[in-house]
């Protein structure tokens, strides 16, 4: 993608001023009404708060009031939850249907992931549903054989074959991105490619990271699938030399210690650094987007019907509701997400997917994540 795409490939998160963010994670209703005329839940509703909604289009595709109602109960395995974000869209779709509960049961995606398998062998099914945060954990249960086919119709409106397979849909899209504290660091000192932090003195000691963190893990599993094992060993120990700081997770912990000046620029997801933005409009942030390698990756979390799912129409009914235009639009302005479905746009000075300089890899191919783990222990990084 040219600089004269009209997305810059770096800084937009000053540019959209200190307002723009501010409150985004709110609920409060910004279309006029907060709900539709029948007391169930309306698009304000779904939709976040902030003066960066407000002139907002309605989102389009297709509506919840024009699907099929939802009728019975439904378990759902939630892994990741994203900060109870995906319980409050559970929430929603819960108060909008009176003869409609889902119920959920959160973990982490690869442990719930594990879970199934065990649960799928031995007969003992716990859940219709499992929407993960990541699509390594959801090709991890397809190929053990614990997911059903989804029909055309649910897998359709997803935007690109590649956020989609027989057995899954993805919800919602994430990139790997680059904030930095645009105290210590200028647009023009981040570099277009991950390698560059391995071999450039301003980056020494000044770099922030999760090793632990499963968004970092699946980054590494990318760069191992695309580079293979030896030239991403090369990279960890090039970068374990750098001697970067060492967080626990990527939102609180590195997006946070780069806002706060502890670091200088970090490795994160795209929508971490935003949701510190959005409490912090004044922040010394700014978000850039490396092209063409694993930290540009563009992943997605997704969902699929578990072949225990005691009403299997139901579940994937369901999954059809988190395509829909109000769930899509909960995910794009309360969460940052990138939509899986045409009609709704990314939030505010977002680039859409398309603008983005992903690299061509497998997602499935993200669920080997023991040689990952694997390999950070040979360099050091894990004990």
């Amino acid at each position: 993608m040219s600089e004269e795409s009209g997305f810059r490939r770096r800084t937009f998160l000053a540019a959209t001023g200190a307002a723009t963010l501010s409150g985004l994670a709110g609920c409060s209703g910004m279309l006029g009404s907060n709900s539709s005329t029948d007391d169930r839940p309306g698009i304000g509703d779904f939709r976040g708060s902030g003066a960066i909604v407000q002139e907002r289009p309605a989102p389009g595709g297709e509506s919840i009031a024009d699907l099929p109602d939802l009728e019975g109960e439904l378990s759902i395995y939630l892994g990741g939850g994203e900060g109870g974000r995906y319980v409050a869209l559970i929430d929603l779709i819960n108060q909008y249907y009176d003869d409609f509960s889902a119920t959920q049961q959160t973990q982490r995606s690869s442990q719930l992931a594990n879970n199934i398998v065990t649960e799928y062998e031995n007969d003992t099914m716990q859940a219709d549903v499992f929407w993960s945060i990541d699509a390594g954990s959801l090709a991890y249960v397809a190929s053990n054989g614990a997911t059903r086919t989804l029909s055309s119709g649910t897998r359709d409106p997803v935007l690109s074959e590649q956020f989609t397979t027989e057995h899954w849909v993805g919800l919602a899209g994430r990139s790997r991105a680059v904030p930095y504290n645009t105290n210590q660091f200028s647009e023009s000192d981040i570099p277009n490619s991950v390698d560059a932090f391995t071999t450039a003195d301003r980056f020494q000691g000044t770099l922030g990271w999760a090793p632990t963190y499963g968004a970092f893990q699946g980054f590494v599993t990318a760069m191992r699938q695309l580079r293979g094992d030896e030239a991403t060993r090369e990279w960890l120990t090039s970068m374990r030399d750098q001697a970067p700081t060492r967080y626990r997770n990527e939102y609180q912990a590195v997006s946070e210690g780069i806002t706060n000046g502890e670091v200088g620029a970090g490795l994160t997801n795209h929508y971490y650094p935003m949701l510190v933005f959005a409490d912090r409009p004044d922040a010394p942030l700014d978000l850039a987007f490396t092209q063409n390698d694993a930290s540009s990756l563009v992943n997605t979390a997704g969902a699929s019907v578990l072949k225990g799912a005691d009403d299997p129409e139901l579940a994937e009914l369901y999954i059809r509701h988190l395509l829909s235009a109000e769930a899509q639009e909960f995910l794009a302005t309360r969460g940052f997400a990138f939509p899986m479905i045409d009609g709704v746009d990314p939030v505010g000075p977002l680039p859409s997917i398309a603008e983005l300089s992903p690299p061509e890899i497998d997602l499935q191919s993200l669920s080997d994540v023991q040689p990952t783990v694997k390999l950070l222990k040979d360099v050091g990084i894990l004990s």
